[in-house]
């Protein structure tokens, strides 16, 4: 029997509207950072916003999806490609992971073509730092390509 895995969603709040396509198409494809669950079961059980830099809803939120059973909290990859990106991602991770006990995955769906592009040229991740976060969501270029 396949192992059932609940996941929480936190989405940069600039993207506080959005529909969740690219995050629900990667988690039912297993790309970008979705891919680490293989065959396993994933169930979502929350998906929310930051509720605003610097992040307010940080300290909240999770602890409702782990009351509904989250085991990961995923950082969408809108906090990773924004312009800029969010500042505060590491501290979120550290926050969530100290706080609440729960594994922090940096990335949802993989990151689109046209942005890597765009901070290729600006140079946004070129520290080892931010090498380390994108990695997760980074995928081959066929597939960046299908999330532009």
């Amino acid at each position: 029997m396949k192992d059932k895995i609940k996941v929480g969603i936190i989405i940069c709040n600039r993207y506080s509207v959005c529909a969740g396509g690219k995050c629900l198409k990667a988690l039912h494809n297993r790309e970008g950072a979705f891919s680490i669950y293989g065959e396993d079961e994933v169930e979502l059980v929350g998906i929310t916003s930051c509720g605003g830099c610097p992040g307010g809803n940080i300290e909240y939120a999770p602890e409702e999806m782990k009351k509904n059973g989250a085991q990961v909290i995923h950082l969408a990859t809108g906090l990773v490609v924004g312009y800029p990106p969010c500042p505060r991602i590491n501290y979120f991770r550290n926050f969530i992971k100290e706080r609440y006990g729960m594994v922090v995955v940096i990335g949802t769906h993989p990151i689109p073509q046209k942005y890597l592009n765009v901070h290729n040229k600006l140079g946004t991740w070129d520290s080892p730092i931010w090498k380390e976060i994108i990695q997760p969501t980074l995928s081959d270029e066929k597939t960046r390509l299908s999330y532009d």
